[in-house]
């Protein structure tokens, strides 16, 4: 099957081409421009159309109906942060079908023994958890313990580690949090087996215990530090320093403020304020920033989040292509996703087609006419 989409102007994950045409062939993308040439089976009018490559959610958690309802908005590969073995696999299946959105995932986060996200789970069994899903989860007391622990996580699948290192303090709750010794062995042990490792940090001295251990990104913008304080450019200068990404979860916060002021990762209101200045500080310090949500089956919404998030990322300032870039091109350099997040022949024709410019207003992206997932139109 060769599909020929004419005329639209593309965002190749990097940069803005004037209207060309594509070509796609065996799942693939073939040919891009003058080299899209020769019959093809369906021709697809994308004139007056922005082609894009298929958007990354790089931080999710994936639940049973929440990869179908990501691709329905564009999203054709999630990256989860945290999943049961049982259900895991249960998705990793329903992955390897083009009617679903792509998954890679951290597979169980380490944590302290009591600490962030356990406290959740109990809410959890029963509504989106069913409790045969649900089981021990293994955690980490002693540097020692630290390379059975992401073993373990090789033998479930992970594509990479996410550790937690969270006192509850931003959600006015007192958790256990990994120490840094613990977190420092748990990166060397990732490292040594080739796993790269992302911290949950919301506050700037978490922020600072996962760099002294040498993690390479972070789950979250930090809340915590008033949106001008010199200690947020401070922080931001040490993460560039270190080559760290960032995924930026502004939907995230924007949320829960909404939902629990009281109860949620944002105490009150005014975290979403400081998130926002801490984005701003990373992008002047030129860390590289990846669009993610922290999608749950509640809010942000899978799919739909990752729209609320880009709008959000170019309210705070970030340009149009530079947003677009934060959930294609960039994501993928980060996470190894070399076959996607980019529109380059012989890559994954992992694609959205939408009306209208988003490489100036990526409002335009509510207005998508067409999904390819591995070059399967998808039936909206």
């Amino acid at each position: 099957m060769r599909t020929r989409i004419h005329g639209a102007r593309v965002f190749d994950g990097e940069r803005t081409i004037v209207a060309t045409d594509v070509m796609l062939e065996d799942g693939l993308i073939a040919a891009v421009g003058a080299d899209a040439v020769g019959a093809a089976d369906v021709e697809v009018d994308g004139r007056g159309g922005t082609l894009l490559p298929g958007l990354i959610d790089a931080h999710t958690h994936t639940f049973d109906g929440s990869l179908a309802e990501a691709l329905r908005y564009g999203v054709t590969t999630e990256l989860d942060m945290f999943c049961m073995p049982r259900p895991l696999a249960r998705h990793r299946r329903l992955a390897d079908h083009d009617d679903v959105a792509d998954l890679r995932s951290a597979g169980t986060v380490a944590t302290a023994p009591g600490g962030h996200p356990t406290q959740l789970l109990a809410a959890l069994i029963g509504t989106v958890l069913d409790p045969s899903d649900v089981t021990e989860i293994d955690f980490v007391t002693h540097p020692a313990q630290a390379p059975a622990f992401v073993k373990a996580r090789l033998d479930e699948g992970a594509d990479y580690l996410k550790i937690v290192i969270d006192d509850g303090a931003m959600h006015g709750a007192d958790l256990p949090a990994m120490t840094p010794v613990v977190a420092t062995a748990l990166t060397a042990a990732a490292h040594d087996v080739g796993l790269r490792v992302i911290a949950h940090t919301i506050t700037a001295a978490e922020v600072n215990i996962a760099l002294d251990a040498g993690v390479d990104g972070l789950a979250h913008v930090w809340a915590d530090l008033a949106p001008k304080a010199p200690a947020s450019r401070r922080l931001a200068e040490r993460v560039r320093a270190q080559g760290v990404f960032v995924v930026t979860t502004l939907a995230y916060f924007e949320a829960v403020a909404a939902r629990h002021p009281r109860t949620a990762h944002c105490a009150h209101a005014g975290h979403y304020a400081n998130a926002v200045g801490a984005l701003r500080a990373l992008r002047r310090a030129g860390v590289p920033l990846l669009a993610g949500t922290d999608a749950t089956p509640f809010a942000p919404a899978h799919g739909a989040g990752l729209h609320r998030e880009l709008w959000l990322l170019a309210q705070a300032g970030l340009g149009a292509e530079e947003v677009l870039a934060s959930a294609t091109g960039v994501p993928a350099r980060h996470f190894d996703l070399a076959d996607r997040g980019r529109i380059a022949p012989g890559l994954r024709a992992d694609l959205l087609l939408v009306e209208g410019d988003p490489t100036r207003d990526v409002a335009a992206l509510a207005s998508l006419t067409a999904v390819w997932r591995r070059g399967v139109r998808q039936t909206r």
